[in-house]
């Protein structure tokens, strides 16, 4: 048996309970935090199933895992709006944007594509087996290897590219940051160089969020308010992104 599939289908399972977990969290409404724990465990699936696309079922789980993150992307997206209007004392618009928290998280927990993702990830593992029994599953340790080298090669490029795009690199940083940590026996990131990572996932997520704040107050009155702050705090926090991506750069030439 590949020791690698043995800790893909591990991980698979891991984070089956995870889900199940959210999903409960959810439909109960126990707490703030499960929306954003539900998206974090989705992705985490994603960047374990990346470099095993063309095995048996992959194509099927990763497009049921896309598509709840597509159903959960703007409710986050409103939660974390809200936590900044408290921040930043608009209580009144806050609330409007969780007035129906509860609902939202149990449409969440009885959607389509939430039942879709559960029911694919608990038949995974059997279509991995199947596949290595009929021996279509071969040298999979090398091909997970090459293929988290590509995304590690296309972050570089990304880099170094003068007219780089600050959106095309907080994804790629996701990538290989969460690729890394699903396969962590792979080494491809050392705890220095995964701290890099993570350092520059939250300045340019932060940099993402105040564009996408300004951009929704062209349409939302309420948000007026914040629109000079939000100004402000964008050139710091483009300032604050760039030199973080610079020391990335720097130590992805020395790795």
């Amino acid at each position: 048996m590949s020791a690698m599939l043995d800790h893909a289908i591990a991980q698979i399972l891991a984070l089956q309970v995870r889900l199940l977990g959210c999903q409960a969290r959810l439909a109960a409404d126990t707490d703030s935090e499960a929306l954003h724990d539900l998206r974090t465990t989705t992705r985490r699936l994603r960047s374990l199933l990346r470099p095993l696309r063309e095995l048996p079922g992959v194509d099927q789980l990763e497009g049921a895992a896309q598509a709840l993150g597509e159903l959960t992307t703007p409710l986050r997206d409103r939660e974390v709006l809200a936590a900044q209007l408290l921040e930043r004392g608009q209580v009144d618009a806050a609330r409007r944007r969780l007035a129906d928290r509860r609902q939202t998280f149990a449409r969440v927990a009885d959607s389509a594509e939430l039942r879709r993702l559960l029911a694919i990830v608990d038949a995974f593992p059997i279509f991995l087996r199947a596949a290595e029994r009929e021996k279509l599953i071969l040298r999979l340790r090398r091909r997970v290897d090459k293929r988290l080298d590509k995304q590690w090669d296309r972050l570089r490029e990304a880099l170094v590219d003068p007219a780089h795009d600050r959106h095309r690199l907080r994804l790629l940083i996701k990538r290989v940051r969460y690729g890394d940590e699903a396969y962590p026996q792979l080494e491809h990131a050392g705890r220095r160089l995964q701290r890099q990572l993570k350092r520059a996932q939250g300045d340019l997520g932060d940099w993402h969020d105040l564009l996408q704040w300004l951009l929704q107050a062209e349409q939302q009155a309420d948000l007026a308010p914040c629109v000079e702050h939000w100004k402000a705090q964008l050139v710091v926090a483009e300032q604050r992104a760039d030199d973080t991506l610079e020391r990335l750069e720097k130590a992805l030439g020395r790795r």
